[in-house]
Formats: C-alpha cells, structure tokens, sequence
C-alpha cells in the first residue's frame, strides 16, 4: 500500500517476497521446512536454555554463554520464521513500514549479539586453558551476567543505529523485499534516493561487527594452542581439544559462511535472487539449529542430564506398562 503525497509517494507497507523465483507448487515443501526448522530450534534452545536455569549444577559462567546464546537465536527465529510461513500458507506476506523496520532492528541487534556472545566464549575458553588456577577469580558467574547483559546493550543499539540509518531514507516506489525478513541489505535498495553512503555505512558495520570478534577470537585460539602445545601433559591437550573442537563448530557455523556472502556482495557478480535468498537462509537458521544440538553432544553435563532424563522417563514408561489393568 502507498499514500500519495505532494512530492512523492510514501510507503506504509511492504511485501516480503521469500523466495522471488519460487514456483507455487514448492510452496508447500519449502514453508513445511521453514515451519520444522522453527519447531526444531523452539524445543532444542528451548531445552537449553530451561535446563541451565533449572539445573543448579549448570549455574557457571560458560552455560550462562550457551544459554544468552540460545535465547538469542530462539528470539530471531521467532521474530522472522513464523512470519515468512504465514506467507506461504496464508498469503499474509504483507508487512507494516514500522513492522518491517522493528524486524530490521531485531534482525541485525540479534546478529551482532551472536558474533559478541561467541567472543565471550572464546574468551571464556581462553582463560579456562591458559589460566586455569586463576579462572574462578577472572571469570565468575556476576561478571559474565553482566557482560552478557553488556553485549545485549551493545548489541541493541548497533541495531538501532542500522534501522534509523535505513529508516531516515525516503521510500516512494517499489515496496517489495527480496527475502525472507526485512534486512538493511534488502529495505535499503528500495529507497528513492541515493544510497551509495549508506551502503558503505553498512559495510562498514557489518565487517566491524563480525570481524572485531573473530580477531579476538582467532587471537584466543592462537594462545590456547601455543599454551596446549607447550604442555607435556597429554591428558590435557586431549581435553583441551574436545572442548576447543566444540566450539570452533559454533564458530565455524556463525562466521564463515556469513563473512563468504558479505564478501561477495561486494564483488561485481550477481547472484540469482532466489540463490541470495537461499544462502541467507543457510547461514542464518542452520547455526540455530546445530548449536543446540552440539552443545548437548559434546558438553558432558548437558548430556549427562538429558541422559538421566530419558531413562527416568523409559523407566517410568516401563512401570506404568507393567501395573495391571
């Protein structure tokens, strides 16, 4: 919908096209795996986040990461998956002006929480390794609650600053988003004005956002493997490892595929729209799925209560069978 106004035509609404080149008769495939994906990281960093609350054991500063981790993804999926199903299933793609700018907030406040909250643990892992009998000093659970609520603050107004950068910009034409949720890439291009500045704003944020992070990151790895390396125990360099591997996945999740398609949005090739769109979505909504899942398969008080859980509800299964009727 548009207002017509004296000078120009102002946008009210705009339309979230998905997939553009999308045929109908694979609208129903693609919404049902958006819809299971949704599912999928509903319970799996629900369950994350209700057991590091509930289990005192799991009260200590890494499952306090895990668990602002987990909230962060769970609140992006549910600010933008339900939305791109409603789409699909009931033709509901259309989308107010402030309820697509409020998404654009959520959108880019949460990615930037994630690169944030990932460095934490690098971090949290760094001196857990290289300074073991210091880290109940560096690193207790006060210290990381509030850094986290630090990088939710940070994160928000990095957020704010990309929507009314994007928002400030007249839009009087087309109002339709090549993608799956508004992001400042996709709202941006349809403003009726000239937008080279503001795509070299957002470039700039964007790599200053994810890769101040993982040069922290990369610099406490390099430090962990230097200090492994060094030591003669083997027992500790095995340790060090499987822990270190867990959460290089997280980050190899989060970081390589998004900085791949930064890199090449700047690159003079074109990529098919519904490809775009395509690897936003991969890069977006797999690291919520499969962090979840790693977490609880690699780190062993997590598996080790999700294990307890699940024989006491076989045995309690068991039981019930076996009273009379």
């Amino acid at each position: 919908m548009t207002i017509s106004m004296p000078n120009q035509t102002a946008v009210t609404e705009f339309i979230l096209l998905g997939f553009p080149g999308l045929q109908p008769n694979f609208f129903l495939p693609v919404s049902l795996t958006l819809f299971l994906a949704y599912i999928v990281s509903l319970i799996a960093n629900s369950t994350v986040i209700i057991l590091i609350i509930l289990r005192e054991q799991l009260h200590q500063p890494m499952y306090i990461i895990i668990a602002n981790l987990a909230l962060s993804d769970l609140l992006f999926d549910t600010i933008t998956l339900p939305k791109i199903v409603a789409k699909y299933w009931f033709g509901a793609g259309s989308i107010s002006f402030f309820g697509c700018f409020f998404q654009l907030f959520c959108v880019h406040s949460l990615g930037s929480l994630d690169s944030l909250i990932i460095m934490l643990m690098a971090i949290d892992r760094y001196v857990a390794i290289c300074q073991p009998l210091r880290y109940h000093s560096i690193i207790t659970n006060k210290t990381v609650t509030l850094l986290c609520c630090f990088w939710w603050v940070c994160a928000a107004a990095i957020g704010l600053m990309i929507a009314l950068m994007t928002g400030q910009l007249p839009y009087c034409g087309p109002n339709l988003v090549g993608n799956c949720f508004c992001t400042n890439a996709v709202v941006l291009v349809l403003a009726c004005a000239d937008i080279t500045l503001e795509r070299k704003k957002r470039f700039i944020i964007a790599w200053s956002v994810h890769l101040i992070p993982l040069a922290v990151i990369i610099l406490s790895y390099i430090l962990i493997i230097r200090v492994v390396h060094l030591s003669a125990n083997h027992e500790n360099w095995q340790k060090a490892f499987y822990t270190c591997t867990t959460h290089l996945l997280v980050i190899g999740l989060y970081f390589i595929p998004r900085l791949f398609v930064y890199s090449t949005s700047q690159i003079p090739l074109i990529l098919p729209p519904d490809l775009n769109v395509l690897l936003i979505c991969l890069y977006t909504f797999i690291p919520h799925l499969a962090s979840p899942v790693i977490f609880c398969l690699r780190t062993k008080e997590i598996r080790s209560i999700l294990g307890k859980m699940f024989n006491s509800l076989l045995g309690l299964d068991s039981e019930l069978k076996s009273r009379p009727q």
